[in-house]
């Protein structure tokens, strides 16, 4: 069976570059454990697509996986914005509840 990630990179390589395929190659570092590749196509995905919650909930999965933080505070707070701009209450839940458990790490209060 072939592999996910060779294709998603076979297909970049092809010159085939959009939101959901930077998506699904940071989907698939992510779940090999690679949180620092998976940030780096999750930053594109967003840059694509800046109303992309699901990219910019992976984003802060990814950059919290690598222990980037703040970062990953950043990214979470874009995408609760994104979410809540499109009504996405559910994704919006999920990104507040990471994000507060950021700010309590970094010693932040959660009234920004």
């Amino acid at each position: 069976m072939p592999d996910p990630l060779e294709n998603f990179l076979a297909l970049l390589a092809g010159g085939r570059d959009n939101a959901l395929l930077r998506f699904s190659l940071g989907n698939e570092y992510l779940k090999q454990g690679n949180a620092s590749s998976a940030a780096e196509h999750l930053r594109r995905a967003v840059e694509f697509d800046p109303k992309y919650s699901a990219a910019w909930k992976l984003l802060g999965k990814a950059l919290t996986d690598a222990e980037a933080w703040s970062e990953a505070l950043v990214a979470y707070q874009q995408g609760i914005a994104v979410a809540e701009a499109r009504g996405d209450k559910q994704a919006a839940k999920e990104m507040t509840v990471f994000a507060r458990r950021i700010e309590k790490r970094l010693g932040l209060k959660s009234n920004d």
